[in-house]
């Protein structure tokens, strides 16, 4: 029982700092982290700080895997419970806007500034945040199949572009709902593709007029 207890705190403890790290990088980047500020912000100790990790580039891939599951659980969970199809792609992208606009992370998107920090930068770090962001975007395009198989967006439609433009502007929103137009940007982020997919489904009553 002691054992397990141990453990359980450790995990806890674990959790805390990448929650911790994820919510900084956001803001600041991966590179900015420090590993003795993150041990004084969740008041771990430093030893029991490198009980969890022995160097700064596994903290960033594990923050990274944190924040994947963030995503998931934050962003496509919600979504699942729209109908298949044009419902669930447009839902998707409504429970990702949603997500910056709750301001889970003070940064908006964690994805959107690390992509930007490791794009030049070679290793193990930069690689899977691209893995991950392929993930994401395939993950997209094949929601639009998935409507395209279901007779709601039209047949000609190209699927890989289609989901870039979604995954596009809603990356455009993060930068422009902190930076310039507040949450005027979410609610056109969430036009932009409204009107795109109305345009595309046979069936326009599916989605919502506005």
């Amino acid at each position: 029982m002691t054992h397990d207890g141990r453990r359980l705190r450790g995990s806890r403890s674990r959790e805390a700092i990448l929650e911790r790290a994820v919510s900084l990088a956001s803001v600041e980047g991966l590179e900015g982290l420090s590993l003795g500020r993150l041990a004084a912000a969740t008041g771990t100790s430093k030893s029991g700080f490198f009980a969890h990790w022995n160097g700064k580039e596994q903290l960033q891939l594990d923050a990274v895997e944190w924040a994947r599951r963030q995503w998931r659980e934050q962003v496509v969970g919600p979504a699942l419970r729209a109908p298949a199809g044009v419902r669930r792609l447009f839902a998707l992208h409504e429970s990702r806007l949603r997500f910056y606009a709750d301001g889970v992370l003070p940064g908006g998107c964690f994805f959107f500034t690390v992509q930007a920090e490791f794009d030049d930068r070679p290793g193990a770090v930069r690689d899977r945040v691209a893995e991950v962001m392929r993930e994401w975007v395939k993950y997209v395009q094949w929601q639009v199949e998935q409507a395209m198989a279901l007779g709601e967006l039209a047949e000609d439609v190209d699927a890989a572009q289609l989901s870039y433009e979604i995954d596009a502007l809603g990356q455009v929103a993060v930068v422009h709902s902190h930076l310039l137009a507040g949450s005027d940007a979410l609610v056109r982020a969430r036009r932009a593709v409204l009107q795109r997919l109305r345009a595309l489904c046979p069936d326009p009553s599916l989605l919502p007029e506005d």
